[in-house]
């Protein structure tokens, strides 16, 4: 528990038996001692020996996808190198049972809205056909003609009508745009009605490409651009007016934990405060929100996270084929236990992703 004013509160969603030990424990979690307590105070339930894990962050690469990416010289061999055998490896090294697949950045964005619509969706096709063969274990969130809000709103009913994808890959920013953008509210309120899960990734933000720094962009500027479309949505309204929408943030939200205070408390005060806006509605979003663990299954980002958020909304996510499921898997199972970590690895995610129950 911590406190802003009074603000946050204690959280539920962990189990009778490791509720009250596992809360201090995630206060502590950067020490070996605490890490030995936890896993020597587990709950006795078992996690199922078999690949149960769902992966809400795993990346492909559908060819048209590809050659769109390869003729404005935006490809990577990360990228090219992809294939969907090693999907399938990646997922059983690191005891995974299903992927929910999406393309990387840039997306489409780089397009114009005829060549987006067309590239979206043979790229979706590809991923339908993909989870087909794969018989399910490679499953689909689907790629979207963003920026272009009418060819977006046919993608989506394409998608999810016709395709069965089990949600919408979004990036956190198209150029100037982040999804709390008004341009935007015809697609949110259409995947509010929905009631649409919708997973995000990072972007290279337009603001930051010409930073005169050594460090690329992915070391610090993706979570950076995850944590300004979470402002975004919350701060526009947007949060509040679409309630329905299962919004999952990349990397346990970015840099959000260490501005947290900001959102609550200094967003709250002149010259930021906004009509209608409080601490506790702010607070009320953010923790109805998903978050994934891709790159962030470590002690220093659960702990932050896990004050923030309930386990409950902890998703887990790999980040392939830039970080493996093994890692992940390791680094979660030395941090929870138990209720806890069955939930994060695939309870939580059935939840906003129910065709995947018995898969």
């Amino acid at each position: 528990m911590f406190d802003y004013n009074g603000i946050i509160r204690p959280v539920a969603g962990t189990c009778a038996a490791c509720a009250p030990a596992s809360a201090g424990r995630r206060r502590l979690l950067g020490g070996a001692a605490a890490l030995g307590a936890l896993a020597a105070a587990g709950c006795t339930t078992p996690t199922p020996a078999g690949p149960h894990r769902i992966d809400v962050h795993h990346h492909i690469s559908p060819p048209p996808w590809v050659t769109a990416l390869k003729a404005a010289k935006l490809d990577s061999p990360p990228v090219n190198n992809w294939t969907p055998q090693k999907s399938i490896d990646d997922l059983d090294a690191g005891g995974v049972a299903t992927a929910i697949t999406s393309p990387t950045l840039p997306a489409v964005g780089f397009l114009n809205a005829a060549d987006a619509a067309a590239v979206a969706r043979a790229s979706n096709e590809y991923a339908r056909k993909l989870s087909d063969d794969s018989k399910g274990r490679l499953r689909m969130f689907a790629l979207l003609p963003m920026p272009h809000v009418d060819a977006t709103l046919k993608e989506i009913a394409y998608a999810l009508d016709v395709l069965k994808a089990d949600g919408v890959a979004f990036m956190t920013s198209y150029g100037n745009q982040y999804l709390g953008d008004p341009a935007f509210a015809p697609v949110m309120d259409e995947l509010n009605r929905r009631k649409a899960t919708a997973y995000t990734h990072p972007n290279d933000p337009s603001c930051c490409l010409n930073i005169a720094s050594s460090v690329p962009p992915v070391i610090i500027e993706y979570g950076t651009d995850t944590t300004r479309t979470i402002a975004s949505l919350v701060f526009s309204g947007t949060a509040q007016r679409c309630p329905d929408i299962n919004f999952i943030f990349s990397h346990a939200g970015g840099t959000l934990g260490s501005v947290t205070e900001r959102f609550l408390v200094q967003m709250m005060r002149p010259p930021y405060a906004k009509p209608g806006f409080t601490a506790e509605r702010v607070l009320g979003e953010l923790r109805r929100f998903y978050y994934d663990t891709a790159q962030t299954s470590n002690p220093v980002a659960m702990a932050a996270l896990t004050k923030l958020v309930p386990t409950s909304q902890i998703v887990y996510g790999t980040d392939y084929p830039y970080r493996s499921a093994a890692e992940h898997t390791k680094g979660l199972a030395a941090i929870f236990s138990g209720a806890d970590l069955r939930a994060i690895e695939r309870e939580n995610a059935l939840r906003i992703l129910p065709r995947l129950r018995g898969a």
